[in-house]
């Protein structure tokens, strides 16, 4: 059996395996046992990075978790010379294997994941932002759009009254333009903008995930930018 699947976490599993983390075409959130990839002369294990896309061959055995016979990459262009680059997937995994824990087939869910990790490519520096509330909609979280001016990120409504201090009129207004935009990537937001935008959206993620932690990149993605 062969799945395409984007890597979202690996945890090492004694000197030489490793348990794969993975959110897959077919399937959804899936998790692997990759015998030997840390043995000293497999090259695989240099395929370990946050959402890289993979090939992962299984056998047709029923198991609880399924054996990689074989692990190919199905995409050659690699992250890894842009710091930048590279802390926006790292984050970006890091907050995907949070909330995709129980979810299921979901191909619309891969496909933003794929436009996500195009417009990294083109050196949209913003798209972690737009993909995360893109996110939202894929997972029917995203607010309703209204006249009023202040979202309040609990409800997922806008209102005549802010009701928390991340959700100014400014921020607000972000939301809601994101909300109407057939092309939100397209969308420009200022340096400040930005900031607050992710503080807002992750106060938003709180509320509708159960258990959400901030991923622990998060510190270096604001540093960064």
């Amino acid at each position: 059996m062969t799945q395409e699947v984007f890597l979202l976490s690996y945890t090492k599993y004694g000197d030489h395996d490793a348990v794969l983390h993975c959110f897959c075409r077919e399937n959804g959130f899936e998790s692997f046992f990759a015998k030997g990839i840390y043995a000293p002369k497999n090259k695989k294990k240099a395929f370990l990075f946050p959402l890289n896309e993979l090939l992962v061959y299984t056998s047709d055995k029923k198991k609880n978790i399924q054996n990689v016979i074989k692990l190919e990459q199905k995409n050659s262009e690699l992250f890894t010379s842009d710091i930048r680059k590279n802390a926006i997937l790292f984050f970006i995994s890091d907050l995907l294997n949070q909330v995709l824990r129980n979810e299921n087939q979901n191909q619309n869910i891969y496909s933003e994941i794929s436009l996500f990790l195009s417009q990294l490519q083109m050196d949209n520096f913003q798209s972690h932002l737009i993909f995360i509330f893109r996110l939202l909609k894929q997972q029917g979280l995203q607010p309703l759009f209204s006249d009023k001016t202040y979202l309040n990120p609990e409800s997922g409504n806008f209102e005549d009254i802010e009701s928390h201090h991340f959700f100014n009129q400014d921020i607000s207004a972000i939301w809601k333009e994101l909300i109407v935009s057939q092309n939100p990537y397209d969308i420009k937001l200022s340096r400040l903008g930005k900031q607050n935008f992710l503080d807002s959206v992750l106060v938003y993620f709180h509320y509708h995930f159960t258990d959400f932690r901030e991923p622990r990149s998060l510190e270096i993605i604001k540093e960064i930018f």
